[in-house]
């Protein structure tokens, strides 16, 4: 909502004091301009990412533009989900905990979180290291070490959608040049006309400069940023497991490493103990 807001604040300030200064918009209407434009973009893109990275750009602005970053509830059901699967651990056998973490959908502790069940990155997250620390062979420095760098890759994986959103971005306002140049050799060859003829074709050229710094500056690159914002927003999760975990492992009890993984929650979105407690004490929400 959040991008349409802002594309609604941009358009409107952009064409009305276009209008305002006696400009007249059906000069701007070039679509041959915009197809050269977007077309040369979006043939570039492909060309300079995988399938599988187009894919995920697509999916990661639909994220963007829903402003589909993890809110309280879902920091609640991380850390509701790790204080019992810790209890587990710190109570139960090895052979019960592994029949927990083998089969999560199968889980009467995992299947109090649904939505964690269906996040399968960050489910793999936890129950690979939650059946490391069962083990007990592993130190807590070698598997933070790991940790971080599986959070690094995962990091840096989530922002592919963004880098290649921003390098269209980044690429657009020569685009916009190129397709300006064209539409300057379009006019040169009226030169023979009337200046009312030639001026429209030159208007027409210098649509495709405007068109693409726009595009660039108005709408791709900052929506290559907000996919940042989303994205990183998703791998602070993946900390807040991290911090938790290694608490636990360093003898804390489980109430008392869940308060490792919930300061590292950003103080706009962190709850509080007793909320902490609430969600621990009754055991996931089952929505």
């Amino acid at each position: 909502m959040g991008i349409l807001i802002g594309l609604v604040v941009a358009l409107g300030a952009l064409l009305g004091g276009f209008v305002a200064m006696g400009g007249h918009l059906d000069v701007l209407v070039q679509p041959f301009e915009y197809v050269i434009i977007l077309g040369t973009s979006l043939g570039t893109f492909i060309i300079s990412n995988s399938g599988k990275t187009i894919k995920d750009t697509g999916k990661a602005m639909g994220d963007a533009l829903k402003n589909k970053v993890p809110k309280q509830k879902d920091y609640l059901e991380v850390l509701g989900l790790l204080h019992n699967l810790m209890r587990e651990m710190r109570s139960k056998s090895r052979s019960e905990v592994e029949a927990h973490i083998d089969d999560p959908a199968e889980s009467t502790i995992f299947q109090a979180y649904p939505n964690i069940i269906k996040d399968t990155p960050m489910l793999n997250f936890i129950c690979d290291y939650a059946r490391l620390i069962i083990i007990g062979n592993a130190r807590p420095h070698e598997i933070e070490a790991l940790m971080d760098e599986e959070i690094q890759t995962i990091h840096h994986d989530l922002l592919k959608a963004k880098h290649a959103l921003q390098d269209v971005a980044d690429g657009l306002p020569a685009i916009g040049i190129v397709a300006a140049v064209l539409g300057v050799i379009k006019a040169m060859g009226a030169l023979d006309q009337p200046p009312e003829v030639l001026g429209h074709l030159i208007g027409a050229a210098l649509v495709g400069t405007f068109a693409g710094i726009f595009f660039s500056y108005g709408m791709f690159g900052p929506i290559a940023a907000k996919i940042k914002y989303v994205r990183e927003k998703k791998v602070r999760v993946f900390v807040i497991v991290k911090s938790t975990l290694i608490a636990y492992m360093n003898g804390a009890m489980p109430q008392v490493a869940l308060e490792y993984g919930r300061k590292v929650i950003s103080a706009a979105d962190r709850p509080t103990i007793d909320q902490v407690e609430n969600e621990t004490i009754g055991g996931g929400s089952g929505a």
